[in-house]
C-alpha cells in the first residue's frame, strides 16, 4: 500500500477521522509545509477550521535529514538525549542549528500567517496532521507546545509511522490516528508515488482556500 500524493493520503486519513466531523469548533492544524495538503484534505472533508503550527526540525549537523530534536514558536525544544550523546554531537553545533532554525521557523510563521490572528486553541478538539512521522521530534514538540494553551483534547493523525514512532507518540496525544505502521519504515517519502516537496506558495494558496 502507498499513497499517490498528499491529497490522497489527505483523503485516506480523512476517512479514518470520519468520527470527529460533527465535533464542535473542530481545528485541524497541519504541520508545515508537507502536512498542509494533507491536512487541507482532513478539514475540508471534516467540515473544520484549518491552520499551521510552524515547528522545526532540529537535524544532526553532518545528516540534517536526521532528526536529533525539533522545535515549536513558543520556546519548546525537543532532543533525543540518546541519540545526542551516542553521536557525541557538541553542545555549541546543537545551539548553532537551534538558533537558525529559530530564525527559519520565525521567517515561516510570518510567511504563512501574515495578519491573521493566531487560532484559539483553550477548550478545542485540535488534530494534528503531518504526511508521516520518522523519528516523531517535530511532532512531540508540536503537541507539547499545544499542551501549553490546555486544548480539550489532541489527536496527531498521521498517513504512515515507524510503528515504535507511533507508539511513542501515544504519550503525548490523547490519540494517535496512523494508517500504515510498517515493520520496515525506511522514509515517509518511500510510502508515496509522487512526494516532491511543498512549496511555501503552495502552503499559503491551501490556506487561502480553507
Amino acid at each position: 500500500m502507498s499513497f499517490k500524493d498528499r491529497h490522497d493520503a489527505g483523503k485516506r486519513l480523512a476517512e479514518a477521522l470520519s468520527s470527529y466531523r460533527q465535533t464542535p469548533d473542530l481545528l485541524v492544524l497541519a504541520l508545515p509545509r508537507g502536512g498542509v495538503p494533507v491536512a487541507w484534505e482532513v478539514a475540508q472533508a471534516l467540515d473544520a477550521e484549518l491552520d499551521v503550527l510552524v515547528v522545526r526540525k532540529l537535524g544532526v549537523p553532518w545528516q540534517p535529514e536526521l532528526a536529533m530534536g525539533a522545535i515549536a514558536g513558543n520556546g519548546v525544544r525537543v532532543l533525543h538525549d540518546d541519540m545526542v550523546s551516542s553521536l557525541r554531537i557538541p553542545e555549541d553545533e546543537i545551539e548553532d542549528i537551534v538558533r537558525d532554525e529559530t530564525t527559519e521557523l520565525k521567517r515561516r510563521e510570518a510567511s504563512y500567517r501574515g495578519d491573521r490572528p493566531k487560532p484559539r486553541i483553550q477548550d478545542r478538539t485540535v488534530i494534528v496532521v503531518d504526511d508521516g512521522l520518522a523519528t516523531g521530534a517535530t511532532m512531540q514538540a508540536a503537541v507539547q507546545a499545544l499542551r501549553e494553551q490546555s486544548p480539550a483534547r489532541i489527536t496527531v493523525a498521521v498517513p504512515v509511522s515507524p510503528p515504535d514512532s507511533a507508539d511513542d507518540m501515544k504519550r503525548y496525544a490523547d490519540e494517535v490516528v496512523c494508517l500504515m505502521q510498517p515493520p520496515g519504515f525506511g522514509s515517509v517519502g518511500q510510502w508515496y508515488q509522487h512526494f516532491g516537496q511543498t512549496s511555501d506558495d503552495e502552503v499559503k494558496e491551501l490556506l487561502g482556500t480553507a
